[in-house]
């Protein structure tokens, strides 16, 4: 990490995204990448943003979290509704919902074989394909 410039890597990662630079997209940029991959919710970034001195409200947490899954930098991981997890990880991989815990666990692409798809509607084409497996502790 380079003390001089502590905004370096989220201002090229921004840039990069074609996304403007604004004060509170670098901060929330550095809150979510420099901790390496994780899931987070809205709720749980405004919570570290708020702890970070950070003073941004929970829509614009909401709006700049979509702007960064439109550009790429994050994906959209939905395991209920009202239930929403933005991962920094975009690499092909699927995920673990462990449900007493709410926690989302990585699963590596290559081990989740997903057979029989049906055909996309006229005019449109399979993108991607997200498989979340619920689980929860086992009874004693």
């Amino acid at each position: 990490m380079n003390n001089e410039r502590p905004y370096a890597e989220a201002l090229s990662r921004l840039r990069t995204a074609s996304l403007r630079p604004t004060r509170q997209r670098l901060a929330l940029c550095k809150l979510l990448f420099d901790a390496g991959d994780r899931h987070v919710t809205a709720e749980a970034l405004h919570s570290e943003a708020l702890a970070a001195d950070v003073r941004v409200s929970l829509a614009t947490i909401y709006n700049t979290l979509h702007q960064f899954t439109e550009a790429g930098l994050l994906r959209e991981v939905v395991v209920e509704s009202g239930k929403t997890y933005f991962d920094t990880n975009t690499s092909d991989h699927h995920h673990f919902y462990v449900e007493d815990e709410c926690r989302l666990v990585d699963i590596d692409g290559g081990q989740v074989k997903v057979q029989g798809l049906p055909d996309a509607p006229a005019g449109a084409e399979i993108s991607r394909v997200d498989v979340v497996v619920r689980v929860r502790s086992a009874g004693d």
